[in-house]
């Protein structure tokens, strides 16, 4: 099974056929079968000729992004999946015409109205659950690490003291890293420590405000870097 090309008239008008009574290529979600059909093209289908592979492909272009996560054989080419050889015509370009000459046959769809809305409503519903369960998945929390100085008063201020009153800040989303003393002048070193926060959790300005109340060891702190993870 499968379809011939997505370069020949022949071959786009069996995929416009075939996807005009059909949100996807297999079942009622997008699975590998839209993967490895969508990634055989090069560009997008003319709209003005074919409009229902064109909208199956703007479609599917939507998930571009999950493609891996989708179901089915990721394995088999794009060829592996499209309409059996018995519903394949002769000349596909001429397809239509050959369907309405001929009442009895249709390659495409059903002759039977009431089936046809059912499968649009089973359809329907699977794409509703596959959307629900999609907008249900958590997301990661944003992360950043920042690379924070803490300056001192003067060449006295007790470092070990200093460090000590940062770390014991503990604030859900907040992780202390690494740090080092850094000189920057006069015999003064300045704290220079690492973290990762959760940004929806931990404001900066908040958490530079909280060590700056350490007055009797902290003059300022600055943001030195900061970085998305």
């Amino acid at each position: 099974m499968g379809f011939t090309d997505f370069i020949s008239d022949a071959g786009l008008t069996l995929l416009n056929n075939w996807v005009k009574t059909r949100s996807y290529i297999v079942g009622y979600a997008p699975t590998q079968a839209d993967v490895k059909v969508f990634q055989a093209f090069e560009k997008t289908p003319a709209a003005e000729k074919y409009p229902y592979a064109a909208r199956w492909y703007n479609h599917i272009a939507t998930f571009e992004s999950e493609f891996s996560s989708l179901p089915g054989d990721p394995s088999k080419v794009a060829t592996a999946y499209g309409p059996e050889v018995s519903e394949l015509p002769i000349n596909p370009a001429k397809a239509p015409a050959a369907a309405e000459e001929d009442d009895d046959v249709d390659l495409f769809g059903s002759d039977d109205e009431e089936e046809d809305a059912e499968a649009i409503r089973i359809r329907e519903e699977r794409l509703a659950e596959y959307k629900k369960k999609k907008e249900g998945k958590t997301k990661p929390a944003a992360k950043s690490i920042v690379t924070l100085d803490v300056k001192p008063w003067d060449d006295e201020t007790d470092m070990k003291e200093l460090e000590a009153q940062v770390r014991a800040i503990e604030q859900d989303g907040l992780v202390w890293g690494g740090s080092k003393l850094v000189p920057v002048g006069f015999g003064i070193k300045k704290l220079q420590i690492n973290l990762v926060i959760e940004d929806e959790k931990v404001s900066t300005n908040d958490l530079q405000e909280k060590i700056e109340e350490f007055e009797d060891y902290v003059q300022s702190t600055d943001i030195a870097a900061m970085q998305k993870l």
